[in-house]
C-alpha cells in the first residue's frame, strides 16, 4: 500500500470523526487564523481548488462569500462529506467539482484554471521530497498568473512537547527513531498513529519548498504562543477572540511565534511571467 492509498483509508477509517470537529472544536485559533488569511487575498467569486479538502471547512467559508470551489481529496469519505457539508449549507450551486486526486497527481484537471490553490494538508502526508515538490509544481500549474497558494506544514518539534507530555517514558526507547526523525522529519503509524505516515518540517525546509515557484506573501507560525491553549479561545466575546488573533496574527511571523507553533502556513503568489533563470 503507497503513502497515499494509506492516508485516503486512514482519513475514511481512523481519523473520520476526529477531523469532522478538530477545527471548530479543538483547533480555534488554527481555524480563525486561516480563515483571516483566505479572507485577505481571495477576493469573492474567485475559482478555488481545495487540494486536501478534508470535510469542507475552508471551502464552505470561501462559497458562502461566493467563491466557486473544486473539491479534491484522497479520501472518498472526507470528500463526500465535504461535497454534502456544501449542499447542506444551500452551498451545492457553488462546487465546480469534486475528485479523488492525489496533490501529486492533479492531470485530470487543467492548467491555469483557477484563481488560488489550498494545499491545507497534502503536503505534511507526502515523506519524499520530490512529492512535496511535485504538489506544489502540480497547485502553480493550476494557477492562474498571479493565483494565490495557501499551503499549510507542521511544526517538526511539538512532535517532541507531545511525547514528553503523552509518554515520557518514551525518550531511551525511540532515541535511535528520534535521531532519524530529527535529520528527515518523517514519521510513520508506529510513532505518530493520529497521523499516520507525515512528513513535519522546519521553518528553513518550508519556506525553501515554494521559493523557486512563487513570489512570498506571507510565512506564519498559525497557532504561535496559543498553540497549547487555542481551545481557550471558545467562548470568548467576539471583540475578545478578535484581539486575541490579531496578536497570534502579530507574533505569528516572528522566529519565536513561527517556532512556537504547530502549524506553518505559506500564502504566495504566482508570477504573471515564468521566471528565467540566467544562463551562467
Amino acid at each position: 500500500m503507497t503513502d497515499v492509498e494509506f492516508t485516503g483509508q486512514h482519513y475514511s477509517q481512523s481519523v473520520f470523526d476526529f477531523e469532522v470537529t478538530r477545527l471548530s472544536e479543538l483547533c480555534p485559533v488554527e481555524f480563525a487564523v486561516t480563515k483571516r488569511m483566505l479572507d485577505r487575498w481571495i477576493p469573492a467569486g474567485a475559482s478555488v481548488a481545495e487540494v486536501g479538502v478534508g470535510v469542507g471547512h475552508y471551502s464552505q467559508h470561501l462559497a458562502a462569500r461566493g467563491c466557486r470551489i473544486h473539491l479534491i481529496d484522497v479520501s472518498p469519505r472526507l470528500l463526500g462529506a465535504a461535497r454534502a457539508r456544501l449542499h447542506q449549507a444551500g452551498l451545492g450551486a457553488q462546487v465546480l467539482g469534486a475528485d479523488l486526486l492525489s496533490a501529486t497527481a492533479l492531470g485530470a484537471l487543467a492548467a491555469a484554471s483557477f484563481d488560488a490553490v489550498l494545499l491545507l494538508g497534502p503536503l505534511y502526508h507526502l515523506r519524499e521530497p520530490v512529492d512535496r515538490q511535485r504538489a506544489v509544481s502540480e497547485a502553480a500549474r493550476l494557477l492562474r498568473p498571479g493565483g494565490i497558494l495557501y499551503a499549510a506544514g507542521i511544526n517538526r518539534l511539538p512532535y517532541f512537547r507531545d511525547l514528553l507530555r503523552e509518554s515520557p517514558q518514551e525518550a531511551v526507547a525511540r532515541r535511535t527513531f528520534h535521531e532519524q526523525f530529527l535529520r528527515d522529519g518523517n514519521l510513520d503509524p508506529d510513532h505518530a498513529p493520529p497521523l499516520g505516515f507525515g512528513h513535519l518540517s522546519t521553518v528553513a525546509e518550508f519556506r525553501k519548498l515554494f521559493q523557486e515557484q512563487f513570489e512570498q506573501f506571507l510565512l506564519m507560525g498559525v497557532e504561535s504562543f496559543t498553540a497549547a491553549w487555542q481551545t481557550n479561545l471558545r467562548g470568548l466575546a467576539p471583540d475578545q477572540a478578535e484581539a486575541w488573533i490579531d496578536l497570534v496574527e502579530q507574533t505569528g511571523i516572528t522566529p519565536e511565534g513561527l517556532g512556537a507553533s504547530d502549524h506553518f502556513l505559506f500564502v504566495g503568489r504566482k508570477p504573471d511571467q515564468e521566471r528565467v533563470t540566467p544562463r551562467t
